[in-house]
């Protein structure tokens, strides 16, 4: 794992800025989600991948309320609901 030599405090709410040279070499914008994961002892961020709520395909996504749907998923919800659909 690389250091970046940045220590930053935590707030009264558990938040931390991180530095804006880190979020634009990752391509970090505002609103972006972070996928946030613990290893051993490490607090791993890492940006949301756009995938299916569902599935977790990345293929042929549609975005309803805020959240990325299959198209796949879809037609197998429509289905489940007894909708017939015509393609």
């Amino acid at each position: 794992m690389k250091t970046t030599g940045v220590i930053r405090k935590l707030d009264e709410l558990g938040r931390i800025t991180l530095p804006i040279e880190l979020r634009r070499s990752l391509n970090l914008d505002v609103k972006d989600a972070l996928e946030i994961t613990v290893q051993d002892d490490c607090i791993i961020l890492k940006k949301a991948a756009n995938t299916d709520i569902f599935t977790g395909g990345t293929e042929d996504l549609v975005e309803y309320e805020g959240k990325k749907v299959s198209k796949a998923s879809i037609l197998a919800l429509a289905k489940l609901a007894g909708l017939k659909l015509a393609e």
